[in-house]
């Protein structure tokens, strides 16, 4: 990645805490982005880089390991138009490798927890880059169908996927079990991908960037019949819940969903040791430009049954398997203009315009330069011959400049000094809480800026925000043209259109009466909503409920905020000794409540509210005050439904177990945790347990 970082080795605690809390609001968005909305903003390779960063402060600081880290999670949570479907066993991801020396190391490590000197057997199957499903067979008959979700709730798509043609209904053949939830991938082939795209622009309709995106989007129909007109199709690779075994090894088991009427990709192979490992990545790698359909890489698995068994899963992920990623593909262009793209909280993004170019499939027009000191240290400039990368097949990049190749008169580039919109605010570069200037430089106009104006807009009606249905991308920016909005408050104003809403194109009654109802419901609103709907940099959503709990009140919280933005010493003091605030938060906090109009805009805004005062956590119950733990798996609530019972009955909730712990509550599957509880002569008890101590 661009951004130069701190070596985790050389970080302090307070530094760690305030990263890792960045990193998991940061790769919580792209998940939501990724799994829900089908549209990803950032490469596999840049993703990858934020988990492997947020693992490695993890590794060396594990008592800040947050509850919400993602380290704990796998995919997202299900999108809410679909019913919830539990996975008879959970859908967990693979890590990663990178390299030949992981793929060795993979192997090493197999055989030392194996105890093991004769080489191991695995099948290596490509990486297909879909959309992950479970189908539920019972007595040889589809009965369910769900995503992967979060890895343990999923999304039902049963209709959808009866339409799939490639999936049977019925199983063919004989010997599967009574009870069988098979596994693979929905995807597009590159042609079927380029016909449906070629369609959807004829029509005036939105196109997608690859076909992972438009799998998935396909797949996550309301309507079943825009689903059966998409070219869909599935390769199965593996299997949930099953009722008895019907295979000793993975190769057997993948003829065997063959012979039951299943597509197998036909590029998987059985292999031996670590060479054979390489080798399979080696042919899967030139095999790639060929297949007709995308793949990123190649999965490794343990071939034998039972020592898959005995590996067993560490965290959210099996011993037994690991994805080999390729490298990136890249490709020669030129760059012919570099634009400024201003996001919500006023960060300036230089996108680089280029001619266009295929790559990986896609035409590409345009890469991120990240900031300016990555162009500064590419040496970039107008009219150069670049080496572009679409890592992950996602987000372009320049990886490098053709020096040989560079026009006589290219001038070195000129970050600007003033942001590009009409107001031209003054650009400021960001400093860290010790006053340490970072890489990021930002627009200081806030709400002012109209490049952060519709953003602002975007984060306020979001669904962890105020939650306001029917206003999204489209009918917000239709709005803001209009100028019928300038700030959140005048979301709340949208009534008095109501005769200009009924007069515009695709508003009927129905649809106005809805929008506006929405938006009444949420005038009436929770204190922590509230300052997350605000928009200050570093407040995500548990420093919010931190914030409202703290304060109690929107009066007592407002008070607070200006004689914070007044460095006020003593209120500085109260705000930082909230739980999990740091500089980080007090910085940003001061410099928005400094602004006049951020504050005007505040108040606007509050006095078209009803902000409830915060829920206090409770004092008189079994588990007020003590600090719980909960580990491996969940089966009668999700981590997040048990995390929000422990807290409103007043207990603080950990994603690490130290000397400070209370209680462990281990379910199926725990780790680490439950032994370090152990050592430590912590309590530990089961869900049912814990369930019984609360109350139900």
């Amino acid at each position: 990645m661009a951004t130069v970082l701190t070596p985790v080795s050389d970080l302090t605690e307070p530094e760690a805490l305030a990263e890792l809390t960045a990193l998991a609001d940061e790769i919580a968005a792209h998940d939501i982005r990724y799994h829900q909305q089908d549209d990803p903003t950032i490469s596999d390779a840049d993703y990858d880089a934020l988990k492997r960063r947020n693992a490695e402060i993890e590794a060396r600081f594990p008592h800040l390991v947050r509850d919400n880290s993602p380290s704990l999670r796998v995919g997202a949570a299900r999108a809410e138009q679909f019913a919830p479907v539990t996975h008879g066993v959970p859908m967990l991801s693979l890590d990663n490798a990178f390299s030949d020396a992981d793929a060795i190391e993979f192997d090493a490590r197999v055989r030392r927890f194996l105890k093991l000197d004769e080489p191991v057997s695995y099948t290596a199957e490509p990486k297909i880059d879909g959309l992950s499903c479970s189908i539920r067979y019972e007595n040889g008959v589809l009965v369910q169908a769900a995503t992967r979700g979060d890895g343990r709730v999923g999304e039902d798509v049963t209709a959808n996927v009866r339409t799939v043609t490639e999936i049977p209904k019925r199983l063919s053949g004989t010997g599967f079990p009574d009870v069988i939830e098979i596994r693979g991938e929905v995807y597009l082939g590159h042609a079927e991908f380029a016909a449906l795209n070629a369609a959807a622009e004829a029509a005036g309709q939105k196109t997608y960037a690859n076909p992972r995106n438009a799998a998935a989007g396909s797949l996550r129909q309301i309507d079943p019949k825009i689903t059966a007109a998409r070219p869909l199709r599935f390769f199965a690779y593996a299997w949930g819940l099953i009722s008895a075994p019907f295979a000793e090894t993975q190769w057997a088991a993948l003829r065997k969903l063959r012979e039951w009427g299943f597509q197998v990709t036909p590029q998987s192979e059985c292999v031996k040791g670590p060479e054979g490992l390489l080798a399979a990545y080696a042919k899967m790698e030139q095999a790639r430009p060929h297949l007709g359909f995308d793949i990123d890489g190649v999965v490794y698995k343990v071939d034998r049954l039972d020592w898959q068994a005995r590996l067993g899963f560490v965290s959210r992920a099996p011993r037994w398997g690991v994805a080999r990623k390729f490298p990136a593909e890249q490709a020669r262009t030129v760059l012919e203009a570099i634009d400024i793209q201003v996001g919500r909280t006023g960060a300036m993004t230089p996108v680089a315009r280029l001619t266009p170019v295929t790559v990986g499939g896609v035409v590409v027009t345009n890469a991120t330069l990240h900031n300016a000191d990555e162009i500064a240290r590419l040496d970039v400039r107008i009219g150069d011959t670049v080496i572009l990368q679409r890592a992950g097949d996602v987000i372009p990049q320049i990886l490098a400049v053709v020096p040989e190749e560079r026009p006589a008169d290219a001038q070195p580039y000129d970050f600007p000094h003033a942001c590009p919109c009409p107001l031209h605010t003054e650009v400021v570069r960001e400093t860290t809480a010790s006053g340490a200037e970072t890489v990021v430089r930002r627009c200081s106009g806030e709400f002012a800026c109209p490049f952060q104006k519709l953003a602002h807009l975007r984060h306020f009606v979001s669904r962890r925000a105020f939650d306001i249905e029917g206003l999204g991308e489209k009918q917000l920016t239709l709005f803001t043209e209009r100028g019928w909005l300038s700030s959140p408050a005048d979301i709340f104003r949208l009534h008095e259109k109501r005769a200009e809403l009924l007069e515009t194109e695709r508003f009927g009654e129905t649809s106005v009466t809805n929008l506006l109802a929405n938006i009444e419901a949420r005038r009436t609103i929770s204190l922590d909503r509230f300052i997350y709907g605000l928009g200050v940099r570093h407040v995500g959503e548990t420093t919010a409920v931190v914030m409202a709990r703290g304060y109690g009140t929107v009066e007592a919280l407002l008070e607070a905020m200006d004689k914070v933005a007044a460095r006020d010493p003593e209120a500085v003091e109260e705000l930082d000794a909230l739980d999990q605030i740091g500089g980080a938060v007090i910085e940003a906090a001061a410099a928005f409540f400094a602004e006049d109009h951020n504050r005007a805009m505040v108040q606007d805004l509050k006095a078209q509210l009803q902000v409830q005062p915060a829920e206090q956590p409770k004092t008189d119950t079994a588990v007020a005050g003590k600090t719980v733990v909960f580990t491996g798996a969940l089966e009668r609530m999700t981590r997040d439904e048990a995390k929000a019972q422990a807290e409103r009955l007043g207990a603080k909730v950990s994603g690490s177990v130290s000397k400070k712990t209370d209680i462990v509550v281990a379910g199926p599957g725990a780790g680490s945790k439950l032994k370090t509880a152990a050592e430590l002569g912590i309590q530990v008890m089961t869900e049912d347990e814990w369930i019984a101590l609360v109350g139900g």
